[in-house]
């Protein structure tokens, strides 16, 4: 309803100023119209082409909608565009600068082969970031944060540990010899842990970022990180302070599209630098095999010299040998 009526207010407008001045393009915002000159129009749609996503796209997925004036952060004021209707509109092109931004970071942390946790436990968001964690092999959390997750890290991997113990123990037919209701009691417990820590089984160290959907609901979250120093990425709405967050997106965080859009940006960069490690890797490990070879060669090389040394001294043993028995 509120889009509507804003995209009919904008068309008037826009209609309205092409008539006054005809020699001017107009380009659209979500809530009002802009002019430039044609100059200005073609570095815009340049630029636009160059970023990871687009204000277009962004508008299209409702990014731009935020919280109701009354329940708004004043820090942060500058990514609101303006107030409609006692909703703020965010300001999309500071949100695709910050998008681009953002992926770069992940981009070179992914490069680096280091891991980013991901974090979202509302539900409009739960299955989103399982589908795209898991397409980039990072390890995620959709259901509730254990506290200390990374304060308290050791802990959480012994309970990592005895899920593994279990499944080992499993297969090894180990609890063939149980009750029925020993069984029962260990496989609730294997299904509690796998389900709020088997997303996380593969991550043996502290990640090295954060990427958090609605910093004001993951705040344990975001405190913890910031604690260790971890850099923290978030999807930040404008009832959200972004004071704490090291990368701010500002976008609406209670949309599937307006999350969607934007993790299709970051995770695609993500993998970007996945497949440029692999490629290093294979470059690396091509170069790497002449001198391996060579070192092999050398010490075969000197393998030899040290047997035909202690063959000759053999020989000059007996000789000598022989002498004393002649003398």
């Amino acid at each position: 309803m509120l889009n509507s009526q804003l995209l009919s207010l904008n068309s008037q407008l826009k209609e309205r100023l092409v008539s006054k001045l005809p020699g001017l393009w107009i380009d659209r915002l979500p809530g009002g119209w802009f002019r430039k000159n044609k100059k200005e129009s073609k570095r815009f749609k340049e630029k636009n082409k160059m970023s990871r996503t687009n204000f277009d796209t962004l508008l299209e997925a409702g990014c731009h909608f935020g919280h109701l004036k009354r329940k708004w952060n004043p820090a942060m004021a500058p990514y609101i565009f303006m107030e409609r209707n006692g909703i703020h509109i965010i300001d999309l092109h500071k949100t695709v600068a910050k998008v681009d931004e953002a992926a770069e970071a992940l981009k070179q942390i992914a490069k680096s082969g280091k891991k980013v946790l991901f974090v979202a436990t509302k539900k409009q968001a739960k299955q989103v970031v399982a589908d795209k964690a898991s397409a980039v092999n990072m390890p995620y959390v959709i259901e509730r944060w254990p506290g200390g997750m990374l304060t308290n890290f050791p802990t959480i991997r012994k309970a990592v540990k005895k899920m593994a113990t279990i499944d080992k123990l499993t297969n090894d037919g180990t609890y063939s010899n149980l009750s029925k209701r020993e069984v029962l009691q260990i496989s609730r417990q294997r299904a509690k842990l796998d389900k709020t820590l088997g997303s996380i089984a593969d991550l043996t160290r502290l990640p090295s970022a954060l990427f958090v959907i609605d910093v004001m609901k993951e705040n344990i979250a975001v405190r913890e990180a910031n604690r260790l120093g971890i850099p923290v990425f978030g999807i930040v709405d404008t009832n959200s302070d972004p004071s704490n967050i090291d990368f701010v997106i500002p976008a609406n965080d209670d949309a599937t599209k307006s999350i969607e859009v934007i993790l299709d940006a970051c995770c695609a960069a993500m993998q970007e630098g996945l497949e440029e490690r692999k490629a290093e890797k294979v470059d690396m490990e091509a170069a790497g095999e002449a001198p391996a070879n060579k070192g092999k060669k050398k010490a075969t090389k000197a393998r030899l010299d040290k047997s035909d040394e202690e063959a000759i001294n053999a020989a000059k043993a007996a000789a000598f040998l022989k002498e004393d028995e002649e003398a």
